[in-house]
């Protein structure tokens, strides 16, 4: 049952203010119809402080959007309506989830379209997600349009947590490495100066480093994590300027192993939502507007809006695309084909399992070169802390 708080009138007209229960708002106007009230105003009843907090602050994950899509396909495409299932689901959800879908639902029952309903959470689904939907109630097709975007939303979360897998243990060791060196700098290093400072001995130049490093962090550690947060600031603040946005994209795509995978990923989202949207019934200039924005990356912006422009001059998709130099040649060859075919959503999908499968070997080969890296550097870390620490105390016991 849900709370609405209402405004009404008598038939003396007199105001009244309120609570009611029920299962939706068009029972509860039902019910105070019943009581003998107009409805001026109706709304779900505000909720306890710690809920609005949750709902202000809390985080919706990719994981409840893909189980929520999948939950709500399954139901339409057996015949429930809309409003049904997501009162459903809204029993299935906590937290910020289940206000978003309770207000999906309050704004459904009020009249408005599905795709309406979710602009406001268009941070949340995004704008493949809405305009797939649009076009899928606009020609009666909402069922197949939805298991569509489970499966897109499906896929695309297996292929990511592929990709998390491989870099988990580069990761690993690399925390380890800097637990390990923060650790003997901060205390290690510390107690071994006052034994060094007791003797008096000349100290190799590796180890008055490490001193001279250790008595740095001792005073201002302090300092790391605000360097940190200004740091990251910084980089949020000069990633809004158009400028900026171009040179940093462009240079990660420059970067050994780590830009051609960039370029592999971009790719795979490209056309993955580029075929999602074509075989939703979306327009094809409207497709590569919404592709554009979704991108990711400035570069590939800027290369798929001249593409649109160059669509909407009349030039074909392939025409369009051979201008871009960004654009690898299987593209714009399968695009062609796709056309003259006329299953260009179906070449798009082929391509998008093509560049998933090059990102995921871009992948092994980006952790097959991290982790001999890593254990060069380990051990050269290893053998400079250990030159720093053992030498001084062989010098010592050399001396008696």
């Amino acid at each position: 049952m849900i709370k609405f708080s209402f405004l009404a009138r008598t038939k003396d007209g007199e105001r009244r203010k309120g609570l009611v229960e029920a299962n939706s708002a068009k029972e509860a106007v039902s019910l105070l119809k019943k009581k003998g009230l107009v409805v001026v105003e109706l709304k779900p009843a505000g909720r306890g402080l710690l809920e609005r907090l949750k709902n202000t602050f809390g985080r919706i994950k990719g994981a409840q959007i893909a189980i929520f899509t999948r939950q709500l396909a399954t139901m339409v495409e057996a015949g429930l309506p809309l409003a049904s299932a997501l009162r459903l689901l809204q029993k299935q959800f906590k937290g910020k989830m289940a206000f978003l879908v309770e207000d999906l639902l309050s704004s459904i029952e009020g009249g408005s379209s599905f795709a309406k309903a979710l602009e406001k959470y268009r941070r949340v689904f995004g704008s493949v997600y809405i305009a797939s939907v649009k076009a899928g109630e606009e020609a009666g097709v909402l069922d197949k349009v939805l298991v569509r975007l489970a499966d897109n939303l499906e896929k695309k979360r297996e292929f990511l947590g592929r990709i998390k897998s491989a870099m988990i243990y580069p990761v690993i060791v690399l925390i380890g490495m800097t637990g390990v060196i923060f650790i003997v700098v901060t205390f290690v290093i510390p107690k071994m100066t006052s034994l060094y400072a007791e003797f008096g001995s000349n100290l190799p130049m590796p180890t008055r480093v490490l001193i001279a490093l250790s008595g740095f962090m001792s005073k201002f550690f302090w300092l790391f994590p605000f360097l940190f947060f200004a740091l990251f600031f910084t980089y949020r603040v000069l990633y809004q300027q158009e400028k900026f946005r171009v040179k940093f994209d462009r240079w990660k795509l420059k970067l050994p192993i780590y830009g051609s995978l960039l370029q592999a990923l971009i790719l795979t989202e490209i056309t993955r939502t580029s075929a999602m949207l074509i075989q939703t019934g979306v327009p094809l200039v409207d497709a590569l507007d919404i592709v554009s924005q979704s991108a990711g990356n400035e570069i590939y912006r800027r290369s798929f809006e001249k593409a649109k422009e160059r669509v909407e001059k009349g030039f074909s998709f392939s025409e369009a695309l051979e201008e871009e130099p960004l654009i690898p040649l299987i593209v714009t060859q399968m695009v062609s084909t796709g056309e003259e075919t006329g299953k260009l959503d179906d070449v798009l999908f082929k391509l998008s399992h093509y560049f998933q499968t090059e990102a995921d070997q871009r992948v092994k080969g980006l952790t097959s070169a991290i982790e001999p890296l890593i254990m060069i550097v380990l051990g050269i870390g290893v053998g400079f802390l250990v030159f720093a620490v053992i030498m001084p105390i062989y010098n010592l016991t050399s001396q008696f």
